[in-house]
């Protein structure tokens, strides 16, 4: 008698499936010689959630801290050297069950990684073991958290290859990974993030390096899995267009902390925080011949800074204060501006100066979703 978890529709789950709550992770400045050693830090007071059968999109350009968010939830970030300084990740387990992920043991851990807390990586290429077949890597994956025989996890990878778009499963099986396209790799990479039948999926750049088309297959792959199977996912990704088509909320990462946050159709059209409203700037728009002669913004301040100690001054330039201790000290503070709506602040009172009518459209005219 075999012990097959079952996957029950989580959609009508009250509450979120995953929550970070308040995520500091750290890493030393080894190039410095002082003693002790310095410590940067990548995340700072992180928080997001993920519901089922919903796709929260974590924005930002490279360095904002969105894959270390991602691999820290499964504890995939080696520690040391790294160092979780502060946070709860709290996870609804298929029992229903609440874990902190940061807090139980590492055979725990495992346990969810992979079979409930699935990840596809950015490099499906340097993700798959070059000299094993695609099937028997599907297989691997199974039977490390089904018990399952052979022939079975062998019939649920070939039904999973097929359900992610991978046609005459049955034969591609026995392939090598130098035999797929990079879309079909980033497939094989979902169909064995799926084969467990997770909860929730983290999607670090699912699209990276693929032409649109394939973009738009994956992605639509990705959105009827949701729905079928009541999925959450947490889609890290730097393509505006891609989250607005496709993710029910957002969160904008600069220099490792949350400075804005809400449902997409809000983010989109009304973006509070200057940062948020200079990515949406920075967006070609079919049509607009002025983008062609378009000097784009640039912001003041530099996301490199977080590797500064703990008292560096990384958004003083967009929150000037009188008060220069005050603002060399305080980072600022996620404030609620409506129904799941937040920005960070340094001084509430400069709040108007933000929310004021955004100028911009939304990037390409994407067709984002209703405000919610």
């Amino acid at each position: 008698m075999h012990d097959e978890p079952s996957n029950p529709d989580r959609s009508g789950i009250d509450g979120p499936i995953l929550r970070v709550e308040g995520l500091s992770v750290s890493f030393p400045a080894v190039e410095e010689a002082r003693k002790p050693t310095p410590r940067r830090h990548a995340v700072v007071d992180v928080s997001l959630d993920v519901h089922a059968g919903r796709t929260t999109a974590v924005v930002g350009e490279s360095g904002s801290g969105k894959s270390v968010t991602a691999l820290s939830i499964l504890r995939l970030v080696r520690t040391p050297p790294a160092r979780i300084e502060a946070g709860r990740i709290r996870y609804r387990r298929h029992d229903g069950g609440v874990v902190d992920l940061l807090s139980i043991p590492e055979k725990d851990v495992r346990a969810i990684r992979g079979g409930e807390i699935a990840m596809i990586f950015q490099e499906p290429m340097t993700s798959l073991n070059p000299v094993m077949r695609i099937g028997d890597q599907i297989i691997e994956a199974v039977r490390l958290h089904r018990r399952v025989s052979v022939k079975e996890a062998r019939g649920l990878a070939c039904r999973v290859l097929a359900e992610v778009g991978i046609r005459d499963a049955a034969s591609r099986m026995n392939a090598y990974p130098h035999e797929f396209s990079g879309g079909m790799l980033q497939r094989v990479m979902i169909a064995i993030a799926l084969s467990c039948e997770p909860s929730v999926l983290i999607a670090d750049e699912p699209t990276t390096a693929l032409d649109v088309t394939t973009q738009a297959q994956i992605l639509s792959s990705l959105d009827a899995l949701k729905t079928q199977r009541g999925l959450g996912i947490l889609l890290i990704s730097h393509d505006l267009g891609l989250v607005a088509n496709h993710a029910d909320s957002i969160v904008v990462m600069y220099a490792g902390r949350v400075v804005e946050a809400g449902p997409v159709g809000v983010i989109l059209n009304r973006p509070a925080h200057p940062y948020t409203r200079g990515l949406l700037a920075a967006a070609p728009r079919i049509g607009d011949q002025r983008d062609r002669l378009r000097t784009l913004d640039t912001f003041l301040g530099d996301p490199s800074m977080f590797r500064v100690e703990s008292g560096g001054r990384v958004f003083e330039a967009w929150w000037p204060s009188e008060d220069a201790n005050h603002a060399h000290q305080d980072r600022g503070r996620l404030l609620d501006l409506g129904p799941g709506h937040a920005i960070r602040v340094h001084h509430p009172e400069s709040l108007s100066t933000f929310c004021s009518p955004n100028p911009s459209p939304s990037p390409s005219k994407m067709d984002s979703p209703a405000e919610e």
